[in-house]
């Protein structure tokens, strides 16, 4: 049925072991389900009637967040180092000090800026950022069933929540793994809360205290769709415990000719150029 849905978009390595996968979450039931996604370009759109479509973080590089300067600032930052979060010929062992130093930069370049909470609002009104199709849809699936539904962000959590809240809506189930912004009583950014997560440290180890919660209403789920579109997103669920099965699919968007044979090698179901949460979906309602 998966198939039906993409055609010729959707490759999977081994069909046994996915089958396989794919009835275990489904003999588990809801009770012992959740799902582990990544936002931008994985919940979002990689594109839209061929214009890219922006990030949580190019939503924030908006003339209405910073100004001139600050944008250039930024633009610097993310040439230099997004080359090196891609480049296939470094592990990501290599990459982390680097994904580090570029957050931290930025998140300096940012509380410098005095960002307001208003122009964040803003610019997620006027920017180009779409939920694929029928992700409103997946997101009704999960809450109806009370499928904890965990969301990493190497963004910024604010703006990923204020998409949510403006293109779809915050439901229960949805919990946030991101970088916070702190903002003071005027709201004036000043700062950021916590462990800094970028795109190679996204996993349940870097959920802190503060969502205990989550953790006890996940403790006897061990079977996880993990949903993602780079390769760090595979170690999402990594700090899982007693993890019994784990279906990976991994959203290609870009340099297909050059990453196609390395995703097909790592995820469980590669879909390239998907702007739907269709796959997904189905997997979702056999399970449910």
């Amino acid at each position: 049925k998966m198939r039906e849905e993409k055609g010729g978009k959707i490759f999977i390595k081994d069909e046994d072991v996915v089958s396989k996968k794919i009835q275990n979450l489904i003999d588990g039931g809801v009770d012992s389900f959740q799902v582990i996604s990544d936002f931008d370009r994985t919940l979002s759109r990689a594109s839209y009637n061929g214009e890219k479509c922006t990030t949580c973080h190019g939503i924030l590089e908006s003339s209405i967040v910073f100004n001139e300067e600050t944008q250039k600032d930024l633009a610097a930052l993310k040439k230099r180092f997004y080359a090196i979060e891609i480049d296939p010929t470094m592990t990501i062992e290599e990459k982390c000090p680097y994904m580090v130093e570029w957050w931290e930069t930025a998140h300096k370049i940012m509380i410098k800026s005095k960002v307001k909470r208003t122009s964040i609002q803003q610019a997620v009104t006027e920017s180009n950022v779409i939920l694929k199709d029928n992700c409103k849809e997946m997101f009704q699936i999960l809450n109806q069933n009370s499928v904890p539904l965990l969301i990493f962000s190497a963004g910024i959590a604010d703006v990923l929540m204020e998409v949510l809240y403006q293109k779809s809506s915050f439901l229960p189930n949805i919990k946030v793994v991101s970088n916070f912004m702190k903002f003071d009583e005027n709201g004036v950014l000043v700062g950021f809360e916590g462990e800094l997560i970028h795109v190679y440290n996204k996993n349940e180890g870097a959920l802190t205290d503060s969502a205990y919660w989550y953790f006890e209403d996940i403790k006897h789920r061990h079977n996880i769709c993990l949903l993602g579109d780079s390769m760090g997103d595979l170690h999402m669920a990594d700090g899982v415990p007693d993890v019994n099965t784990c279906l990976k699919i991994g959203y290609l968007n870009e340099k297909v000719e050059h990453l196609l044979p390395r995703y097909i090698d790592a995820w469980d179901i590669v879909l390239v150029d998907d702007p739907t949460m269709d796959v997904a979906n189905v997997l979702f309602a056999a399970i449910t």
